[in-house]
């Protein structure tokens, strides 16, 4: 036996499975809470104003959103039989299917959001048990591709709460300063710190940001007001009803998020581990993803899937230790728990999310530019690669271009550039001749 491993020591928060004294793992673990917890709140706060939902239920089904993502991503650690990946991969509320499940919640009502959600999730779920008969189709140049167009397509997010949100002071000088003010001091963090401590400059970041915000009078302290200290997750808060059209629709996106997870799954596993995730954790993790969301949709919550920001967290750091990201999971779990401690993560505010996520984000992109280079860049794959991102990158920035189809594809298309990267790149890897350089090199003679 490895007596390293055995042993708890601080230098196996890069090792899957070493061992890591408590007070050392909680810091890191932290991290992956913080950088997730605004943005899995989001989506239900838009999606539960689309179906016009009432303050008492809305509160009800946030605070039960931190409860299943603690649950999913301690089964993503630890699978439950073929269910989970077994790998450093944390669960949150996905924005992939917002624009949908608001259609269908302000057309239909809530309730048909959450049938849906159960439906497209066992699908995925079951799917992702399938993975070895159909994964091969996903080769290392659809993989690179679809994780450089998730790098991509979360710039803009980390803009966004770079600026301050959804807010009416949206790139006011306060927002811009405070955001500055927390990418300096991780920059700095992360040149003049020693040895492990380095990989904790996301966390030095957020406290030296949400301290500057206190002084600036930048945090919101309202979700405090009138809050149990404990309470139990509300089971089925808002009772699921099937509309055939909505499962339809919600199903072909839990597709689009299998996609991500994909991508996710193999960005954080050559990121963290330096190696490409096996079938059996490629499946697992879509296991995941799919049963836990059917499991979100009876406590009324949205899908829940990987999240990309964690997967750049991963990527800065290295920090890979199951136990110690665990405790980011348990966090998620007792924060379902004790409001108070999901109402203090929801103080956090955006400019200083944002001060992080923007290095993040930008690290999943450089990961994808070395999966690409991994995968050969040969004309081939480098035609694959251009076009997959000229199209699902170019068209998305433009979203008329879709008019020409029926309303619930436009928009799903218009805001799902990983979904048409994905499609356009696996379809040239199916049909493009897999000697292009043999073939023109022949022809040249």
């Amino acid at each position: 036996m490895n007596n390293s491993r055995s042993e708890p020591s601080i230098e196996n928060i890069y090792t899957l499975d070493g061992r890591v004294p408590l007070e050392k793992a909680i810091p890191f673990g932290l991290q992956h809470v913080l950088a997730m917890f605004v943005s899995n709140v989001v989506p239900i706060v838009i999606v539960a104003a689309s179906g016009k939902l009432d303050q008492t239920t809305t509160t009800a089904i946030l605070q039960n959103c931190m409860f299943i993502a603690g649950i999913a991503t301690l089964i993503q650690l630890f699978p439950i039989w073929k269910i989970g990946s077994g790998l450093p991969v944390v669960m949150g509320v996905s924005f992939t299917f917002v624009a949908i499940l608001s259609y269908i919640s302000a057309t239909y009502g809530y309730a048909y959001v959450m049938g849906a959600v159960l439906i497209g999730g066992l699908i995925e779920g079951s799917l992702g048990l399938l993975a070895k008969y159909w994964k091969r189709f996903v080769s290392p140049v659809v993989s690179a591709s679809v994780v450089l167009a998730i790098g991509f397509s979360l710039l803009g997010v980390g803009a966004r709460s770079f600026g301050g949100g959804y807010v009416e002071d949206f790139g006011s000088a306060q927002n811009m300063l405070l955001g500055t003010i927390t990418l300096v001091s991780l920059l700095l963090f992360q040149i003049f710190a020693k040895g492990f401590y380095k990989q904790l400059a996301i966390l030095f970041g957020l406290v030296v940001g949400y301290i500057v915000a206190l002084f600036m009078g930048a945090v919101d302290f309202s979700a405090f007001h009138n809050i149990a200290i404990f309470d139990l997750p509300k089971f089925s808060p808002v009772m699921p009803k099937f509309n055939v059209g909505a499962i339809i629709s919600v199903t072909l996106v839990f597709l689009v998020s299998a996609t991500e997870t994909i991508g996710d799954t193999t960005a954080c596993c050559i990121m963290g581990i330096g190696r490409e995730p096996s079938t059996k954790e490629i499946s697992g993790s879509l296991a995941c993803d799919g049963y836990a969301s059917s499991l979100a949709s009876v406590f009324g919550v949205l899908p829940v899937t990987s999240f990309s920001q964690n997967v750049g967290l991963v990527a800065m750091t290295k920090v890979v230790n199951r136990f110690t990201i665990a405790t980011g999971g348990l966090a998620l779990v007792l924060a379902g728990l004790f409001p108070p401690i999901g109402a203090f993560f929801n103080t956090l505010p955006q400019p200083v999310l944002g001060g992080c996520t923007v290095i993040m984000f930008g690290q999943i992109i450089i990961s994808g530019i070395g999966m690409l280079q991994r995968a050969g860049l040969n004309q081939r794959n480098s035609l694959i690669a251009a076009l997959a991102l000229s199209i699902g990158l170019g068209f998305t920035t433009l979203p008329g271009l879709f008019n020409i189809f029926p309303q619930l594809m436009a928009e799903e298309l218009a805001n799902n550039c990983v979904a048409i990267v994905f499609i356009i790149s696996l379809v040239l890897d199916l049909i493009l001749p897999k000697n292009m350089e043999v073939a023109r090199h022949t022809s040249n003679n």
